[in-house]
């Protein structure tokens, strides 16, 4: 056989494997299983009725949702009508906090279904949900079920199959869920957003973003990670926490709504410290004897999207490696681009240009102030007194209460929770492949295509106000 005929086939084998191999994918089967599903109602721009006061009801009151039991008490029109908690101590703190703040919440906890009875009252239209990921996608689902708004942490979702029940029940349901994605509300992020919408970069070619974050010591503190749940999660080898570089960078690019990401390769390195402190500990301490040879994620995961019109996202993801804090923002279009870290340690929140050299600090305030979108020049100020991330928690908690007060769509709806969500999963099965391709669900079933580009003018809306 000569050598050009046997390479063909050889390549026709190995893409006859991968066929198979992908067939047999848990990941796969989850999307085989949904793959004649049709959209029941289309949840992009939907506005559901519209409520005077929106009452609360809280869902993991520890390290996240302590923060936005905090920040919500500076809402006006909202009603926080319960908190629950496993931990008694922990939803006793916060009933505390809330009552000096005028509110009555009733607490829920002693128990790990006290949330689905607090889901069930019939005074609440939103559940908050701040707890460990895989109760994410359950409390979700079941809050919906009830009746309920839904508002959940980072990730919606851990498995495709999760994101697809999220997507069908939102559907039926006609209930908004808002995956908690607060990176989309930094200041940085919302200028090169509009900037976008106005066409200063021209057509953008590609987007990057990251979530690298010294957590390490973290996964190992025994009171800060209920029941080590965080390490637990680190067992799984991919990109587990895409959406915080994914998200600003997907509205950009109009993600759901114009385009669609269309498939991903992800590559890991191999795990340099997880598994030695985990072995050690788990030798000498008993609360660590569920991580007895167990593996975990490799240091660095790097995952490549492409969209159907060519777009292209690279996302990163390190959590252990002592490197400096770097949620990496960048947009590069035919006509400008633009980067948000590593800081410059200068104040000036992000770099923008036009050609081959950075702005100078005078050239970034005019456009800065040319582009400042509406939401900043509204509440900016007054969300950095607040707080939360610098301010972009109070944001989005604003946003999302006034677009519920008002009617008015959301920013981030279910097909953003589980596409962005969905890339976890699906990055695990790529890694797991020797980085082989791997399509991304259409979560809008083709809607995508007449979906609406998220609207950030505040042309409607804009009126709830704050208690400083």
């Amino acid at each position: 056989m000569k050598k050009r005929d046997f390479l063909k086939l050889s390549s026709l084998g190995g893409l006859g494997l991968l066929n198979v191999e992908h067939t047999e994918s848990p990941s796969i089967k989850a999307e085989a299983t949904w793959a004649s599903y049709k959209q029941k109602f289309n949840m992009s721009g939907y506005a559901a009725p519209k409520l005077d006061t929106v009452r609360i009801g809280y869902i993991g009151v520890g390290n996240r949702g302590t923060g936005a039991v905090k920040r919500i008490v500076n809402l006006e029109n909202i009603q926080v009508k319960a908190v629950c908690d496993i931990r008694p101590e922990n939803a006793e703190a916060a009933k505390a906090f809330l009552t000096k703040a005028g509110q009555a919440p009733e607490v829920y906890t002693g128990s790990a279904d006290a949330w689905k009875k607090m889901c069930e009252r019939n005074d609440i239209d939103l559940v908050y949900i701040c707890t460990p990921w895989s109760l994410h996608a359950p409390m979700a689902l079941y809050a919906m079920e009830q009746g309920k708004h839904v508002a959940v942490e980072i990730p919606a979702a851990t498995t495709v199959e999760d994101c697809w029940k999220l997507v069908e029940t939102s559907e039926r349901t006609k209930k908004h869920c808002m995956m908690l994605e607060n990176c989309c509300y930094d200041f940085f992020e919302m200028l090169t957003l509009n900037m976008a919408r106005q066409g200063f970069f021209g057509e953008i070619v590609h987007a990057e973003g990251a979530y690298i974050h010294d957590i390490y010591e973290s996964f190992f503190d025994k009171t800060k990670r209920y029941d080590h749940w965080r390490l637990r999660e680190n067992q799984r080898n991919g990109n587990l926490y895409p959406t915080h570089g994914l998200g600003p960078v997907a509205q950009v690019l109009d993600i759901n709504r114009g385009d669609k990401m269309d498939y991903l390769v992800s590559m890991a390195s191999n795990d340099f410290m997880l598994e030695t402190r985990a072995q050690k500990l788990a030798a000498e301490d008993a609360a660590f004897a569920q991580f007895k040879g167990k593996k975990f994620r490799g240091n660095m995961n790097t995952t490549t999207i492409r969209t159907a019109k060519g777009k292209t996202i690279m996302l990163q993801h390190d959590v252990t490696s002592p490197r400096v804090y770097s949620r990496l923002h960048l947009i590069s279009g035919t006509k400008g681009s633009a980067q948000k870290y590593p800081l410059s340690g200068e104040g000036q929140q992000g770099r923008i240009a036009q050609g081959h050299e950075w702005m100078n600090d005078e050239e970034f305030k005019k456009v800065e102030e040319k582009y400042r979108p509406e939401i900043v020049k509204r509440i900016g100020e007054l969300a950095k007194k607040v707080g939360g991330h610098g301010g972009m928690d109070f944001l989005m908690d604003w946003r999302l209460i006034d677009c519920l007060r008002n009617g008015l769509a959301l920013d981030q709806d279910v097909y953003d929770a589980a596409s962005w969500s969905a890339i976890g999963p699906l990055s695990e099965w790529s890694v797991s492949h020797r980085s082989n391709s791997i399509d991304i669900p259409d979560f809008t079933g083709g809607a995508w295509k007449n979906n609406k580009p998220v609207d950030i003018a505040l042309e409607k809306g804009g009126n709830t106000g704050v208690r400083l």
